[in-house]
């Protein structure tokens, strides 16, 4: 028999997305099924899904699901879609404006956990391996193996827990344990505590058979003190079971050559396409249409994206031969920074503070270069949406940017895009300038758009690497990922400059703040 996976998730495109978790969740299993996978896919019922996404679900049953103070319903509904699709119906919990940020999402999501295993039996799939994403599947491996294991029918079902963020851990007060059913043994550091509460995602971490998470620098990273965020020594302690795989994109969704989002379709052999899709952009916002390198920012307007190496540097940047298009939302200093400098310098700076997706894809098509300069970055979504249209990217060495883009190097005609090290807005800046400088050479440019357009990060070969870490999971062969000590920090900067070519002066990024818990 083939292998068979549900995927659990708080976020699935497209039906409930508020970032990259729900991009994987919603593309992994369609890799996985034409790999001839047997996968599945369950997530939380919200409010906000699109009623056409529920028009011909059919309703697979009820059953009840304890929890310490209270015993809830769960219904469970099979949408119609090509990939095997449930949600977990619970009004109570999930029919809430938003997905996230309640008093109780402790309790929200501790029942979803816990509901995604009882709905196995009732839906008839014995699956190998039970993929959970992120904290609020943090406790699925918990009760998996200390429960349910138990029961013959879940006694050979494996878990995989993947990190997409580590910042966000699902960190809870420790009276929540009576709440999940579990004795107070588990606020105990080879458990659950953490700093004194408990953590959703170091149940996850710690519980389940293998840890992953989206890219291979990741993976390294998050070992540290640096990009720990206080589970670093539990991360160490996993190492052995934890893989970095690096997430794919829809290349058919985002194809210059097909895609009806964009003003004009163009392909590798057709520069003046992607030309004018600069210029019909520029017209409808209302630049000057001009050869000024257009630089595309589409971004959650926080700081862990790099957004204040921006606002440091934009008195300097508006002095280029730039055009800056910004799209997204987030923190108010930095929403009102860019509307700022739009009224302010209207030539230079387009500013759109919201979410619009079509507007996103003409301007991942149209932009000269994609400015992505994260503090961390666990995988990295945008840049290659931007590559995909031959969109140049300016990124930082870190996390999944580094396993993506490579340093171009004007002699030999390799890399597809910019990279800088320091988190400074010098070192920002000093990439910003290595690409105007590549961009008004238009023949080394045209072969940097080409090495960019050319790039592929498919989800094919990503499902391949996640089908091999099942397997491996099934057999309890699970290979080794290289331990970091927090202190060999020369290791990591050998690495990272392997990979790129800086002509600066290095130095260490500033550490993290942890985390408040």
């Amino acid at each position: 028999m083939g292998l068979k996976v549900l995927i659990v998730a708080s976020e699935v495109s497209p039906y409930a997305k508020s970032g990259g978790l729900g991009d994987v969740s919603g593309s992994l299993p369609k890799a996985l099924i034409a790999a001839g996978v047997d996968a599945r896919v369950v997530l939380p019922k919200y409010k906000g899904i699109n009623p056409c996404h529920l028009e011909h679900a059919q309703y697979k049953g009820s059953f009840v699901v304890n929890l310490g103070w209270r015993t809830q319903s769960a219904s469970v509904y099979q949408l119609a879609a090509d990939v095997p699709t449930y949600v977990i119906e619970n009004d109570f919990y999930f029919n809430r404006d938003g997905f996230y940020g309640y008093g109780d999402d402790n309790e929200r999501f501790a029942f979803f956990s816990k509901a995604s295993i009882e709905l196995l039996s009732l839906i008839d799939f014995k699956p190998d391996v039970v993929h959970c994403n992120d904290w609020q599947t943090g406790p699925l491996p918990v009760y998996m193996r200390d429960i349910y294991s138990k029961f013959v029918y879940f006694s050979e079902v494996k878990t995989l827990f993947t990190i997409h963020n580590l910042q966000y851990q699902g960190n809870f007060p420790k009276e929540s344990l009576f709440m999940m059913g579990l004795h107070d043994g588990y606020a105990s550091d080879d458990k659950l505590e953490f700093y004194g509460n408990i953590s959703y995602m170091k149940g996850g971490v710690l519980f389940a058979d293998a840890v992953s998470t989206v890219s291979k620098t990741y993976a390294y990273e998050i070992q540290t003190p640096q990009y720990g965020y206080g589970l670093d020594g539990v991360l160490r302690r996993r190492a052995g079971d934890l893989t970095g795989i690096v997430n794919g994109i829809d290349y058919e969704a985002n194809k210059p050559e097909t895609s009806k989002k964009i003003y004009q379709n163009f392909s590798v052999f057709d520069y003046e396409g992607k030309v004018a899709n600069k210029h019909a952009l520029q017209k409808e916002l209302g630049l000057p249409v001009c050869d000024a390198m257009m630089i595309g920012l589409i971004s959650r307007l926080v700081d862990q994206k790099g957004i204040e190496l921006i606002a440091q540097a934009m008195d300097e940047l508006i002095q280029k031969d730039i055009q800056l298009v910004v799209l997204g939302t987030g923190d108010g200093r930095y929403e009102h920074l860019f509307r700022h400098y739009a009224y302010k310098c209207p030539d230079k700076v387009s500013a759109h503070i919201l979410f619009d997706d079509t507007l996103a894809q003409k301007i991942y098509a149209s932009s000269d270069v994609f400015l992505m300069p994260s503090l961390f970055e666990p995988c990295g979504l945008g840049q290659l949406f931007a590559m995909s249209y031959g969109t140049v990217p300016i990124v930082r060495t870190t996390g999944g940017l580094v396993d993506t883009v490579k340093h171009f190097n004007s002699e030999t005609y390799e890399g597809n895009g910019f990279l800088f090290q320091d988190y400074m807005s010098t070192g920002m800046m000093w990439a910003i300038n290595e690409a105007l400088k590549t961009y008004h050479d238009k023949h080394l440019w045209y072969n940097v758009f080409k090495n960019a357009i050319d790039t592929r990060f498919s989800w094919d070969q990503s499902a391949l690497e996640y089908i091999e870490l099942y397997e491996k999971i099934c057999h309890k062969s699970v290979e080794h990922a290289p331990v970091v000590q927090p202190t060999k920090k020369a290791e990591k900067k050998e690495k990272i400059e392997k990979t790129v070519k800086i002509e600066q002066e290095p130095i260490e990024p500033e550490p993290i703040e942890e985390q408040e818990v």
